[in-house]
């Protein structure tokens, strides 16, 4: 294949991936009317969102880390 080329199929058609939608809806829940996010960063502001881990909420941009209480 000649470089920058894209895979053809059998007919001749251009095969193209489906696109993902993006992962910023995971953070947000509709229930009802209300609409809720998840937990921001304390320190960035309202359009960070903190990453959930198991055992933590970390910020990727500053670097904020809430630990989750043990029960």
């Amino acid at each position: 294949m000649a470089k920058g080329a894209k895979a053809k199929s059998k007919k001749g058609k251009i095969q193209r991936k489906p696109k993902k939608t993006s992962a910023k809806y995971k953070h947000y829940k509709v229930e009802g009317d209300k609409i809720t996010r998840s937990k921001t960063c304390p320190k960035c502001g309202v359009p960070v969102f903190l990453a959930q881990h198991k055992d933590r909420l970390t910020c990727g941009k500053c670097g904020y880390t809430e630990f989750n209480s043990k029960k």
